[in-house]
């Protein structure tokens, strides 16, 4: 199954870092971000979580959460969060489950090459836990701050 916008978020659960445990009763009650990325500790992860880890406190301030994910291991998720100083949980998504109910996962080019992997994807979650709001193929540069402008605007 593949969510699409205004729909509900099916039933999940996915393990996040500080050993915490995430399923779609965990997003009810508040907004809810989640941003799907490829690879923890690469430049452009990295200048994401950190633009998002800048400005937590507006997002917090509005009763929005931030998970970031990617199909690194919980031990790489819990160095990058310790590295980046990142006040929120990261989810493994080993088995792509996610991914997959996100439809992030795209052939890309890589050096030449075409390879599997997740394409750099945000999505807004609301109180209800339905989808709201989603960019794809997300560059980096402004983008924290245009998912927080974007979530004003429902708020």
């Amino acid at each position: 199954m593949i969510i699409k916008l205004n729909q509900p978020i099916p039933s999940f659960h996915a393990q996040a870092t500080s050993s915490a445990s995430i399923t779609e009763k965990s997003l009810s009650g508040q907004y809810s971000v989640f941003y799907f990325y490829p690879k923890d500790c690469t430049s452009g992860c990295t200048t994401e979580s950190q633009d998002f880890t800048a400005l937590f406190s507006e997002f917090r301030a509005i009763n929005c959460q931030i998970f970031g994910i990617s199909r690194d291991s919980i031990k790489s998720h819990e160095i990058f969060k310790a590295k980046y100083t990142m006040p929120f949980e990261l989810i493994s998504d080993p088995d792509e489950v996610l991914c997959t109910l996100f439809d992030v996962m795209k052939l890309k080019n890589m050096y030449g090459k075409q390879v599997r992997g997740i394409e750099r994807s945000t999505f807004l979650i609301n109180r209800e836990s339905v989808l709201i709001e989603e960019w794809r193929k997300v560059t980096v540069a402004g983008h924290a701050q245009a998912v927080l402008e974007r979530l004003k605007a429902f708020t």
